[in-house]
């Protein structure tokens, strides 16, 4: 019988040792709140803070509770963009990271 790993250790494992795989998703943590998809992208970003940042660094570096950072990054988190912000600022900076913002011609 094949030994198998649970899956969110797996891409916490993956996210924080390999930069391009963490830097795939922050983008894609991103591209999910543009699109539409909160609740997606609250848990991507949930990933990612467990495996660069943490919740107890990301209390210290955004200024808010760690309790509160947990609940805003949950399913049902319903977080401010202040809140967002602050903590795709301190992931960003973590990662090593730059946004840009490219326009899209709609048309």
């Amino acid at each position: 019988m094949a030994l198998t790993r649970d899956f969110k250790e797996t891409v916490k494992d993956r996210a924080a040792r390999d930069p391009a795989f963490a830097k795939a998703m922050l983008d894609e943590a991103a591209t999910a709140f543009l699109n539409g998809e909160p609740h997606v992208a609250r848990l991507i970003l949930r990933d990612l803070v467990n495996a660069s940042v943490g919740f107890e660094d990301l209390a210290a570096e955004t200024k808010r509770p760690s309790k509160s950072l947990h609940r805003m990054l949950s399913e049902k988190g319903n977080p401010s963009m202040d809140n967002l912000a602050a903590i795709f600022d301190a992931v960003r900076r973590r990662l090593g990271l730059t946004f840009e913002a490219h326009g899209v011609e709609v048309g």
